[in-house]
């Protein structure tokens, strides 16, 4: 496949440019509040995980000595 010239080049990408389907204000703060939520319970999942590690930890740690 032949290097297009650069102004063929911009042609092509704002050709491409045009067929993207933007998505509305709408469905960006859904999707953004969407991804917070979940980052949420994630984080206190992990939490919950890392604190019932440590707490085991520091259990068989205190058996030791």
């Amino acid at each position: 496949m032949a290097r297009p010239s650069p102004g063929e080049f911009i042609r092509q990408v704002r050709a491409e440019t045009a067929k993207v389907v933007w998505p509305s204000r709408q469905d960006t703060v859904r999707v953004t509040i969407m991804v917070l939520i979940m980052t949420s319970i994630l984080a206190l999942f992990f939490f919950a995980v890392d604190s019932a590690f440590a707490a085991l930890v520091r259990g068989l740690v205190s058996l030791l000595g």
